[in-house]
Parts: C-alpha cells; structure tokens; sequence
C-alpha cells in the first residue's frame, strides 16, 4: 500500500497553536463507519453519545518534562536535550530514575562530552547509537527527578511554533498519573473532571491502561510502501484487574471506547483467543489498512498528521476513504488539527 494514499492538505492555519479555552469546548465530527455519516458537535456534546453499556478506556500515563537546555563544559555551547527513556529496555523503569538516559541532542553530542545543566545537575555522554545518545546524570532517584521536573519543559511537537506558558502546562491529561511519556496521549486532552464526573454518573465504564508514548509513534513514514515501516517499541502495562473488567464487559456485549490511538494499541496488544491478557511489556504493533480489530468498537482521537501511522490506524478502523472525506469535510469547516485541535468519535 503506498503511502501517498495517506496524503492530504492541509492549510497551516488549521494546525492549531494551543489548547482550547475549556477543554471540551472543542469541536467534535462524530463519524458513523457503517452508515458514513458525518455530525457536527462539540466535545462536551460527547456524553449524548454514550450509554451504560459503553466502556470508556484511557491512557493515564503523564509526559516528562523532558526537554532540557544546558551548556557543554568545555565551549559554553548551548545544547538542548530530548530524554526518551532509561536506557534498561528491558524494564521501564521511570520508578527508580536510574543515572543512564537515552536522549537525542542538538547541535549533536560527541560521545565524552559533559553537559551542565545547572549548578546541581550534570551529564556526560557515554555512547552514540544512530541518531540516539545515552547521558549518564550525576544524580539518581528521587535527586534527578527533582532536578528534571524543575529544569524540564514539556516536549511540545515541532508544529507548535510558538509555544505560551499555557501551552506547555496544559499538554497533559487531566487523569495523567504515571510519569514515562515524552508525548502525550492527545485524545484525553478533550475531558474534564466535571465530564468524567457525568460520564461516571450516567453509569458509564471507566477504565484505564498505560502506555508510555515515546518518539516512535510520530516519526514520520520513510518508506513508499507502508507495509515495509518499522514502528518503535513502546511499553506498556495492562493490569490483571483491568483486563477482567473489560473481557467482562465484552461478555456482556458492551462497547468498548478506546480514547486515542495509544489505548487501541494496548489493548489490541493484549488479545489471546478473543481475551484480554494483563501484561507488561513492549509492543511495536502497527495499525494500517487490513487489519482486523480483535477488542476496541469505537474510537475517540484526534485529527492526525498526513502520511502518519496514527492516520493509517484510523483508517484501518474506518474506511480510508471514509477517513479522508471526513478530513475534508473538517478542513472545510475550519476545524482544529494535531495535538491541541479538536476531536473525532468514530463509532
């Protein structure tokens, strides 16, 4: 399948710059995949939508303030750092808070170089892997987390070219509770605690999973055919309570909502024989056209990038046509897109 099929345009004033004066006062284009029809609404408009026999599924990881300025020892050169995650793949451990760090740079960073971040926090890079760096920190634990949240900025994408203050404290979910993302999991932007309070009122579902959203699931497609991308790992967990309370709720044929393109990824990770398994674990899953969904009936996301895996996923859920004549449709009525626009129910 070739990625051209994933192509659209859009006008760079429609990619908007910051969030949304109230959170579910965006706007909402609810798409029906089998009868392609296409409504008008706004976010908090949400809750018409949704019944008791609906299962709301979240992403609760929280974004690191991940982003860091500091100066090379020797030449006083300004650097700024990306941490992606600590460097033990085979746990990941933003428990511990461990010295070693991979990181990308910019100007890029010789293996031996030593960085001060501020008077307490210093950093030497130890090895080069591709584009990647490890950083390893004068402190660990509970010292460098503190350093990190204080000194860190959220790791907003590079489409928001102007950034305000609120813009870097409102990239978070309201519901965010385990620190591990260097991206944030977008759709749940749209929700309120005032929201999940009437959802939860009206005898709705609510559940949430983790998945620690790394660079991987926005490096763009760099191959003409899809089939041939290679997705990064992202870990994830999907605990033994949870994953009961759900595979209950499919008995009982309730509807299960994933809220963004993260939580699908989690939960059609986890499929064995029709059920849910809890795990922790690594999944490099990736979502195109073709694929059948074992878990997730509707989707809750937002309007994502031109040739992007997360486009191709929504396609696979929808009709790609379909997809793409929503886009349109959005695009003509001015609708917001990325990371601080408005919202999609596909359902």
């Amino acid at each position: 399948m070739d990625i051209s099929q994933f192509d659209y345009h859009l006008p760079k004033e429609l990619i908007a710059q910051e969030p949304t004066e109230m959170r579910d006062h965006s706007r909402l284009l609810i798409l029906d995949r089998k009868t392609g029809r296409i409504e008008h609404k706004y976010f908090y408009n949400i809750i018409d939508y949704l019944s008791e026999n609906d299962v709301l599924v979240f992403n609760d990881s929280k974004v690191v303030p991940a982003r860091i300025y500091g100066k090379k020892e020797d030449t006083q050169g300004k650097v700024e750092i990306l941490l992606i995650r600590p460097q033990n793949k085979q746990v990941f451990d933003f428990i511990t808070w461990p010295a070693d760090w991979i990181i990308i740079g910019k100007p890029e960073l010789k293996t031996g170089q030593r960085i001060k971040f501020n008077d307490n926090l210093f950093g030497e890079i130890k090895e080069k892997i591709n584009y990647e760096r490890i950083i390893s920190f004068n402190k660990t634990g509970e010292e460098l987390k503190k350093e990190i949240l204080s000194l860190g900025q959220a790791p907003l994408p590079p489409y928001i070219t102007q950034p305000t203050q609120r813009s870097f404290k409102e990239y978070q979910t309201i519901y965010a509770k385990k620190y591990g993302s260097v991206a944030a999991p977008t759709a749940g932007f749209h929700f309120t605690k005032d929201l999940i309070d009437k959802i939860k009122e009206k005898n709705i579902q609510v559940e949430y999973v983790t998945l620690y959203v790394g660079l991987g699931t926005f490096l763009p497609v760099k191959v003409q055919n899809i089939q041939d991308h290679q997705m990064h790992s992202e870990f994830f967990e999907l605990n033994e309570q949870t994953a009961k309370k759900l595979n209950q709720a499919k008995k009982e044929k309730k509807r299960i909502i994933a809220i963004g393109t993260t939580t699908v990824r989690v939960l059609e990770s986890c499929i064995y024989k029709s059920e849910l398994q809890s795990k922790k674990d690594w999944t490099n899953l990736f979502i195109y056209p073709g694929y059948k969904f074992k878990f997730v009936d509707a989707l809750i996301t937002n309007f994502h990038l031109p040739k992007s895996t997360l486009l191709m996923l929504v396609s696979a859920f929808a009709n790609k046509d379909l997809i793409l004549k929503a886009y349109q449709q959005a695009i003509d009525k001015k609708y917001r897109f990325f990371s601080f626009g408005d919202a999609m129910f596909i359902q």
